[in-house]
């Protein structure tokens, strides 16, 4: 029984730190997956969003310093023919391992300074969540590569 309400415990507080009640079951299962019996291990997770968004991915979910060193790699070592390619493939795979490491240290210091449950849930639905401006900025971005995409196409298309 105990280890039953520990179970619905954390399914609570995943369920408070993503806060987003439609992927909810996604992130509790790939959660499981990066703790085996207590023990931290980065494992592969597939995420189409994280593989498209890359460092987008990491801002929306408040992952901010591998989102920060994802954008550094990228924009560092992408220029190299293929390799941002594998960069989208290795954030695909990984990034969400970095979300659930922002969680699990939320989680602790929620659970150091937080005696209620009640209170730790409401508290981690406020440290956790997402952040909706990083979908407008990839919106506005993806237009702006779809505009010149087209743009640079129109003359090829007149001149036939």
């Amino acid at each position: 029984m105990i280890q039953e309400e520990n179970r619905e415990y954390h399914e609570r507080m995943i369920e408070a730190f993503i806060n987003k009640p439609e992927v909810t079951l996604w992130y509790q299962m790939a959660f499981s997956k990066f703790n085996i019996n207590g023990v931290d291990n980065l494992t592969w997770n597939w995420s189409w969003w994280a593989f498209g968004g890359s460092f987008l991915f990491l801002l929306y979910r408040k992952a901010y310093i591998a989102a920060f060193a994802l954008f550094f790699l990228s924009m560092t070592l992408g220029m190299i023919p293929f390799v941002s390619l594998i960069f989208m493939i290795l954030s695909g795979g990984y990034s969400t391992y970095f979300v659930y490491k922002v969680y699990r240290t939320k989680l602790q210091e929620v659970e150091e300074a937080i005696e209620d449950v009640q209170t730790r849930v409401e508290t981690m639905r406020e440290l956790g969540g997402y952040n909706q401006w990083v979908v407008w900025v990839y919106a506005v971005f993806i237009s702006f590569v779809f505009a010149g995409i087209f743009l640079t196409i129109i003359p090829f298309l007149s001149a036939s």
